[in-house]
């Protein structure tokens, strides 16, 4: 009877029949030819709305181009603290570093009411925060930020070994990553 239940979204029919399964499992065991016996690795990915958020150091291969790699890690390493600190203030989820970009979620692990608003504060936090950095260098440091909200899936286990990690998947990420780019050839 269960089963034949429309469920409207993916998310709500993956918790309907983990659900059946776990009232399955409290039963009392009858051997069935096809149970499933171990949760599988897509049951953890959800649909879900979702703000995401990149961001980029503005300048970043000249930088590399000008300082020892020493230098520039250490300016890359306080600039990727510094967003850490903001976004998980604003209420966001740093998921990953890739080299002098931030990926950050609003709405994952856990959402909340406002986490397209928080992204918001996050990205304007941000440009003030790494503006103040100090480098040690003639120079202000400036970040560029690409925000979308929008339903993905989020959760997926992806890569092998050190590489793994949870993925997003749909338009909204695109559509982040699309934003903060910059017109000039300089990222």
């Amino acid at each position: 009877m269960l089963r034949n239940i429309t469920a409207v979204l993916l998310g709500h029919r993956r918790k309907m029949l983990r659900a059946i399964r776990e009232l399955a499992s409290s039963a009392p065991l009858t051997p069935q030819p096809h149970a499933v016996t171990e949760a599988r690795a897509d049951d953890a990915a959800e649909r879900r709305q979702l703000t995401v958020v990149f961001c980029d150091l503005v300048g970043s291969t000249t930088l590399s181009a000008q300082l020892d790699p020493e230098d520039l890690r250490g300016i890359i390493t306080a600039y990727h603290r510094c967003c850490a600190e903001v976004i998980e203030r604003d209420g966001g989820f740093v998921a990953k570093y890739m080299g002098d970009g931030v990926l950050a979620y609003f709405g994952y692990p856990r959402a909340h009411e406002d986490d397209a608003e928080g992204a918001v504060r996050a990205a304007l936090g941000l440009v003030e925060a790494v503006s103040k950095l100090r480098t040690g260098y003639e120079f202000t440091l400036q970040v560029r930020v690409g925000i979308a909200t929008g339903l993905a899936v989020v959760g997926d286990l992806i890569g092998e070994g050190a590489a793994r990690e949870q993925g997003v998947v749909g338009e909204t990420p695109n559509i982040a990553a699309r934003l903060r780019r910059s017109p000039s050839p300089d990222r």
